[in-house]
């Protein structure tokens, strides 16, 4: 035995909890140096210090891999968060705002679908990534309006539009599983109930944790602390459950915290703020998707990725402007809205991700289009929604 034994082996392997630090350390010195110097969101810093360190090779596949459970806690964190602020009372008293996030969800589908049709991409990348495009991400949207302590009618209607969107987007991604299935030959069984369990399977894992969650804030009382506690505990377990059995993570939450807040009857759940604690994760998030998404994606699919964004925004806009004067919402409010729905980044990599797992063949030519046009929006959407979000009178000082 050498007397040097108890030496750590060299190449040190990865240690999840030291990754976590120095991402977390890397994030907020970039974010800050953003905000300070450019004077732009801190997101944008996150994004961009992941993407130097993908650069000089400090952060390579390897090591992606081992901090996506982070970027899944962080979703789980958000879309929970996000769940909690639908409210479906307003949705029935406001019919109009429903209708409003399915017409311009269903047009921004068509719009990049037929605009990837007619520049030869083959109709089912066109129709998985059309089906990606309608998603707006709930992170940029949430972090930027906290950020920037928005309220008012355009903050909470695009977080309602956002929430709608991740939905129908995870809907349709998953049924589409069914023609990526056929397309590389699997059985008619695994086409039918692979897309099945994952959406049966993802909303009764959400409403087990939200029925769980009240009955133990029913039993704990009405305690601010313990409640925090309790719902950052069954949020990762949540996470955890749904990697495990292979479900979505992006539905699961988003199911639990809608029901967490609908089906609080007795209102037992108290409102707590759970963002101090997620701010951790939401800014290894943004590093580890900046890190993801490589320039060199502009080289291959920069000219697909620009009609991907343009018929995008042309979609929603219209969605938008259509129905919105329906709710009483002025032009200008209605086009500041549009605008705060241009950001798309985590959800598109989450999703991209997904098909990865199954055909890698099919991700690797779907991301050609998707990611490009998600490094671009990944840089501009925070610029949009902070834009958006002060020319709507809504921002005020930054939150301390």
């Amino acid at each position: 035995m050498s007397a040097l034994n108890y030496l750590p082996s060299f190449p040190l392997p990865p240690n999840p909890l030291a990754l976590f630090g120095l991402l977390l350390l890397a994030g907020l010195i970039g974010g800050e140096l953003v905000k300070r110097v450019l004077h732009l969101p801190r997101i944008t810093g996150y994004v961009l210090m992941g993407m130097l360190l993908s650069g000089l090779g400090l952060l390579n596949g390897k090591l992606i891999d081992e901090a996506w459970i982070f970027v899944d806690i962080a979703l789980g964190l958000v879309l929970f968060e996000l769940g909690r602020r639908l409210d479906l009372r307003w949705l029935r008293r406001d019919p109009w705002l429903l209708a409003t996030g399915i017409f311009e969800s269903a047009l921004s589908f068509g719009f990049i679908y037929f605009a990837l049709i007619y520049f030869d991409v083959q109709p089912l990348y066109a129709a998985v990534a059309a089906a990606i495009g309608i998603s707006t991400s709930p992170m940029v949207v949430m972090l930027v309006a906290h950020e920037q302590g928005a309220e008012g009618q355009v903050t909470e209607r695009a977080l309602h539009l956002v929430a709608m969107n991740s939905v129908i987007a995870f809907v349709l991604v998953t049924m589409l599983l069914s023609w990526i299935h056929h397309e590389y030959h699997a059985s008619w069984i695994t086409a039918v109930l692979h897309p099945a369990y994952l959406l049966v399977g993802s909303l009764i894992l959400g409403y087990a944790a939200s029925m769980l969650t009240l009955l133990l804030s029913r039993w704990l009382g009405k305690s601010a602390e313990r409640h925090f506690v309790l719902l950052l505990a069954l949020i990762v377990v949540t996470v955890g459950v749904a990697r495990m059995l292979e479900l979505s993570v992006l539905l699961a939450l988003l199911s639990f915290g809608v029901m967490a807040r609908n089906l609080d009857a007795r209102h037992d759940l108290m409102s707590v703020d759970i963002s101090r604690v997620g701010q951790m994760f939401f800014v290894v998030l943004f590093v580890v998707s900046g890190a993801k998404l490589q320039l060199a994606e502009l080289v291959t699919g920069g000219t697909l990725a620009l009609i991907f964004i343009v018929a995008r925004f042309v979609g929603k806009s219209i969605g938008v402007l259509s129905l919105t004067h329906f709710s009483g919402v002025r032009a200008g409010s209605a086009g500041m809205l549009c605008i705060a729905l241009t950001p798309m980044s985590v959800l598109a990599l989450t999703m991209v991700q997904g098909t990865a797992s199954l055909y890698p063949d099919f991700a690797a030519r779907l991301a050609t289009i998707v990611l490009s046009a998600a490094l671009i929006l990944e840089l501009i959407g925070p610029l949009a929604v902070q834009f958006a979000l002060k020319q709507a009178g809504e921002a005020r000082e930054e939150q301390q």
